[in-house]
C-alpha cells in the first residue's frame, strides 16, 4: 500500500476515528445498562469502523482513493 492521502486526510480520518470509537463505546454502555441488544450491533460496527479509520489515518491511505472514488480532501 502507498501513501495516497495527505496529512490532512489523515487527520480528519484520525479524528473520526476515535469520535467513532467513543460514540461505540457510549452505545455499549447504554445497550448494557438499557439491556438492548441491537445498541451492541450498532457499539461493534461503530468501534470497528473506528479503528478502520486510525489504520487508515497511520497508513496514510484511504481504501476509496484505492478504488478510484475522488474524495474532496
Amino acid at each position: 500500500m502507498q501513501c495516497n492521502i495527505d496529512e490532512r486526510g489523515a487527520m480528519a480520518r484520525r479524528v473520526w476515528g476515535w469520535l467513532c470509537i467513543a460514540g461505540g463505546v457510549v452505545c455499549a454502555g447504554l445497550g448494557l445498562w438499557l439491556g438492548v441488544w441491537w445498541l451492541w450491533l450498532i457499539a461493534v460496527a461503530a468501534i470497528g469502523g473506528g479503528a478502520f479509520a486510525l489504520y487508515e489515518a497511520k497508513k496514510k491511505w484511504c481504501v476509496m482513493r484505492a478504488m478510484g472514488v475522488k474524495t474532496p480532501m
